[in-house]
This record gives structure tokens, sequence and C-alpha cells, in this order.
């Protein structure tokens, strides 16, 4: 029998751990829908999930899951030296290291990305809102950027093939 390749590892791998930290597939769909919705009065949730798929199929977008996973779960855990540890842990304001990893993300698919990220950053609808409770003693200081940015890459995907469409008209 054939051994998995390193990227089948590498896919496998993040979604699993985007599903061990409570974020389903269909959690980001939501938000690709949150934001696009206003924009194309046909959008079906189906065009969002397949958005959705197609970002985390990319290579850079699993490692930057695994890498925000990690320190997230590595600072749940108190494992990382301080002040590292404190300022992962609370989520430090002034800490934009978590931004800079979700903007990887963003980057792969333009600039309306990094508008959509900024908004969806802001309102944090849906499983964001989750993510964001530091009341549940989880660590999501990385793991709420990444799937915003997952959302944000996604519409902008879902954005650039809705006008490449409609140019073809």
């Amino acid at each position: 029998m054939a051994s998995k390749k390193k990227s089948d590892i590498t896919e496998e791998t993040a979604l699993r751990w985007l599903k061990e930290r409570g974020v389903e597939i269909q959690d980001i769909a939501d938000l690709v829908y949150y934001l696009q919705q206003k924009y194309h009065k046909n959008l079906k949730i189906d065009d969002c999930l397949a958005n959705v798929e197609r970002v985390l199929s990319k290579r850079e977008v699993q490692n930057a899951i695994l890498t925000g996973i990690q320190l997230d779960m590595l600072a749940e855990k108190g494992m990382l030296e301080e002040p590292l540890q404190s300022i992962i842990k609370v989520d430090e304001s002034l800490y934009g290291v978590d931004e800079i990893l979700a903007f990887s993300i963003v980057n792969v698919y333009g600039s309306i990305g990094f508008t959509n990220y900024g908004y969806i950053d802001k309102q944090k609808p849906g499983i964001l809102k989750r993510l964001n409770d530091k009341s549940t003693g989880e660590c999501h200081t990385f793991l709420d950027d990444i799937v915003g940015a997952i959302a944000a890459a996604a519409s902008s995907r879902l954005a650039h093939r809705v006008a490449a469409e409609a140019e073809e008209e």
C-alpha cells in the first residue's frame, strides 16, 4: 500500500484540527454567506461551501491553520515561555502576529479579501463570536483570525468568479 503524500497529511491534519477546535467547514461557509449575500442576490450556501473548500485546499492556508492552532493549544496548556504565554493567552490587543498570520491567507486571493477580513474581524458574526469568548478557558487567539481570513479569502474568490462570469455574458 502506498504511503500518503506529505501534502495529503498536511491537509487532513489541518481539517481535523479545525474540527477538533470546534470549527466546521459549514461555519466558515456561513461567514462567507454573511459577507456576500447583499452583493449576490441568488447566492447559495453551496457556492459559499465550495469556495471555502477551495481555499482550504491551498497549502499556504493549511500551514497557517497548523501554525496558529498549535500556538493556541500550547498557550492553552501554559507551555509557552513568558511573556509570549501571557500575550497569546489573553489575546493582547497590541499583539498583531495573529492578524499577520491571517493576512497570509487573505493575500492568496487579492485586495478584496483584506477589506472583507477587516469587516468580519470587527463584526465577529457566527463562529467568530464563540471563538472570541474568553470565558470558556479555551485559547483561540490565532484561530479566530484564521477562520475570519478563510471566510474573507473564500468571499474574495467567490466575488472574482462572479465578476468573471458576468464578463463572459
